[in-house]
């Protein structure tokens, strides 16, 4: 196992943790002790690295309730703890507070304006389209109210995407994040189904290649504005094969990727850290997909890799000396063992060669041998629940009750 040396003294703030084991993993092997903010039978709560622990079940109701909770916590604590945020919910909920949770917490963030323009995708497409970033052609649809869908003069094939990150397709049942359209044919076909889910959408022309050709780029500036530090990674694997979540990654070293990720970063004057995914096309041109403004999965392997991004914010927001800059290695794979082992199935590879592949990767969400309880207990809750839920009468489990 590749281990990060304590660093931080163990009386410093705690980091107030919203977010998974990917995120608490990197922070706790900085030596940093964790509050998490997570919702039941979060392996958070079981870590080696947490020392206590507030349940939330949706970041994005009740808000003003949990921000109360929050700051009451945050002004108990000895020195104000240093907030982190991993989800677009848990991120609009920092930014739209930040005034309330300041008072009680230490946190990094993007201006408010731009965090709104970063995650709504319309929002985005018309600051893409003012600041010329290097974005697929793309349409805003509004559905509600159209019996068809409009001319647009885009390429097919293209990509249907809701405004908001996946609220559109858990309506519908499905797990990507977008929706490939082969035809205007089929675009017709598929709109009374987009107006009865009633959600602003985009449309994209559609870059050719698998998810393989995804890359990122990931940076941290400082409060003063200048590059603390930055790696670039690459998507192995995702479920669904096609805009799917990601199951497996590499951290990289392309100079391409963060030349034109840097250019970016001064672009939108951005602060704090942020991921840039771009999609290389058959000519090697990469399109900007989107940028995340929030800490993320990725930051796990590249902590093992040398850049630890969670623990140079933390380093500045309590003001001790930041851990010496270096370059990421390339070549640390993270994987998630369960959703990968379907993607891995989905696209041929034999289970012998992908379990020998797996448990070569020096990264894996929530299981690791020096902190093995967020898994145990993960797979104990999922178990129960399923139990539970199984021995509850039908009418009681279409109205959410439990025992």
């Amino acid at each position: 196992m590749i281990g990060i040396r304590r660093t931080i003294p163990e009386k410093k703030a705690l980091a107030c943790v919203m977010g998974s084991m990917n995120l608490v993993r990197p922070i706790g092997l900085a030596g940093i002790r964790c509050a998490v903010v997570a919702r039941s039978g979060s392996p958070t709560f079981y870590s080696r690295f947490t020392k206590t622990s507030l349940h939330c079940e949706d970041f994005s109701e009740d808000t003003d309730e949990l921000v109360e909770r929050m700051v009451c916590f945050g002004q108990a604590q000895a020195e104000p703890p240093v907030l982190f945020f991993e989800e677009d919910a848990q991120l609009l909920l920092v930014s739209r507070y930040r005034d309330q949770l300041s008072k009680a917490f230490r946190f990094m963030i993007a201006d408010a304006q731009l965090v709104e323009d970063l995650v709504d995708k319309t929002r985005f497409q018309v600051l893409a389209e003012r600041l010329a970033l290097p974005v697929p052609p793309t349409r805003c649809l509004r559905p509600m109210g159209s019996s068809s869908p409009p001319d647009l003069d885009l390429r097919f094939p293209l990509i249907i995407k809701p405004a908001t990150r996946g609220k559109m397709w858990k309506q519908s049942g499905e797990i990507g994040k977008a929706r490939q359209i082969d035809t205007r044919a089929e675009l017709r076909a598929l709109w009374p189904q987009l107006v009865e889910m009633g959600q602003d959408l985009l449309a994209q022309e559609m870059i050719p290649g698998p998810e393989t050709r995804i890359e990122s780029y990931h940076v941290y500036v400082d409060p003063h504005g200048a590059l603390a530090a930055e790696f670039t990674g690459r998507k192995i694997r995702t479920y669904p094969l096609a805009y799917g979540h990601t199951t497996a990654l590499t951290i990289t070293d392309d100079a391409e990727v963060r030349i034109l990720g840097r250019a970016l970063t001064a672009k939108l004057n951005l602060r704090g850290v942020a991921k840039f995914d771009f999609k290389r096309d058959p000519d090697g041109v990469l399109h900007l997909l989107e940028v995340n403004p929030r800490f993320n999965l990725w930051h796990f392997p590249a902590a093992l890799a040398g850049v630890n991004l969670p623990a140079l914010v933390y380093a500045d927001m309590v003001g001790i000396p930041r851990p010496a800059a270096q370059s990421a290695r390339a070549g640390v794979r993270w994987c998630h063992l369960l959703n990968d082992r379907v993607a891995a199935q989905e696209s041929g590879m034999t289970l012998s060669r992908w379990m020998r592949w797996a448990l070569s990767c020096e990264a894996k969400s929530a299981m690791a041998w020096d902190d093995p309880m967020p898994l145990l207990r993960g797979v104990w809750y999922l178990w129960s629940s399923k139990r539970t839920a199984s021995a509850l009468p039908p009418h009681a489990m279409q109205r959410g009750k439990s025992l």
